[in-house]
């Protein structure tokens, strides 16, 4: 088949175009490389700063959009998968339906959805967005304030319109799929692509003198990924235990130079509010990393996954939570290779890149049949 992925978030489209592309598909990615992450790109979208660049990207956009027709499939990362207004991104929308078989969301994004299934209190017990019957530091803070645009009617309606236009929809993570789960548009679940054949483990094959803490931070979702607090609690530890740890911190790096940052590390640090591990987690796993992160029993009974339970589990709803399960790490380095070694496996078994192609396949092949 012939496939164009239009945006991407932290190399998703990017990894499972190469996957197609291995089994015979031909694949297109039109992205702006998710920004400072540089992320790989066959057509670039990227709209720079002010007048003159909104010019530039107006007439690169009339000559992107001719490349954007004739494709059997066509996924998309977000609803705002343009730096465009609703208004605009609408006719666009409308253009890429008419000029292309099928037309996928790939739910990867925060938008209404799942921000309402966050806060409709019943879903999940804790989210980015609410953390027991309270709401989270983000919704607290003034950048919520600042840049929550689905609390308009104008940006809502067009959202309204963005689903409906879809033809299916393929949730990266649990918490998507739930987001989505009532919505009449066909729905399937696909996971997270990662390459595992490009990211070589390098195990962690003895107990180690220090254990090696890493952690990726990204000043726009600092608080609402809960990067603060999972820092917080592991500046705690290294303080208390600066002989038996170390702590590397990586802020805002390229996606290539973060995966090379985190290779000489043990254990990383990521996705405080998630049920779910989400890419960084997943990249070091499969480096033979362990990851603290989000992995609730809803999770792993989502995937069928009843025995290899290597992820550290954090809970948002106590902060000791979080310094009780860093301080277990260092108190009990000798299970360091064998979370190593469970770590990869589980990533080679539900998040190889061509396995997550496959359920994309599987997806497209039920769709194109109704």
């Amino acid at each position: 088949m012939k496939v164009l992925f239009i945006g991407d978030a932290s190399n998703f489209h990017n990894t499972l175009a190469h996957a197609l592309t291995d089994m015979g598909h031909t694949c297109v990615v039109a992205s702006d490389g998710s920004g400072w992450q540089k992320t790989g790109r066959d057509i670039d979208t990227t709209r720079q700063p002010g007048k003159w660049g909104t010019i530039k990207f107006s007439f690169k956009l009339l000559h992107t959009l001719s490349q954007m027709r004739g494709f059997d499939v066509v996924h998309i990362i977000s609803p705002h998968f343009l730096l465009l207004r609703p208004s605009k991104l609408k006719k666009i929308l409308d253009f890429i339906k008419r000029h292309n078989k099928l037309v996928i969301y790939s739910a990867s994004n925060t938008e209404y959805a799942y921000i309402q299934t966050c806060l409709d209190g019943k879903t999940f017990r804790y989210s980015d967005f609410r953390i027991g019957n309270k709401p989270s530091p983000y919704v607290l803070s003034e950048e919520w304030k600042r840049h929550n645009q689905w609390n308009n009617n104008y940006t809502i309606n067009y959202f309204k319109h963005f689903i409906n236009s879809m033809d299916g929809i393929m949730a990266c993570l649990y918490e998507y799929y739930m987001s989505y789960k009532g919505c009449s548009t066909p729905l399937s679940y696909a996971g997270i692509p990662i390459d595992t054949k490009v990211l070589q483990p390098h195990f962690i094959d003895g107990t180690p003198p220090k254990v090696k803490f890493f952690i990726g931070i990204q000043k726009s979702k600092n608080i609402l990924k809960g990067a603060d607090r999972l820092l917080d609690a592991l500046k705690r530890v290294c303080e208390r235990y600066p002989d038996q740890c170390e702590m590397t911190v990586a802020e805002n790096v390229p996606y290539k130079d973060y995966v090379q940052m985190m290779n000489s590390s043990h254990v990383i640090l990521d996705q405080l509010y998630s049920y779910t591990p989400a890419t960084n987690a997943l990249i070091a796993m499969a480096q033979g990393m362990v990851a603290v992160s989000g992995a609730e029993p809803e999770y792993y009974d989502f995937i069928g996954e009843k025995d290899n339970h290597p992820i550290i589990n954090v809970s948002p709803l106590h902060d000791d939570d979080i310094y009780n399960k860093l301080e277990w790490l260092i108190q009990h380095k000798h299970e360091l290779p064998r979370l190593s070694h469970m770590s990869r496996e589980f990533v080679e078994k539900h998040n190889d890149s061509h396995i997550v192609a496959q359920r994309h396949i599987n997806f497209w092949n039920k769709l194109s049949k109704k």
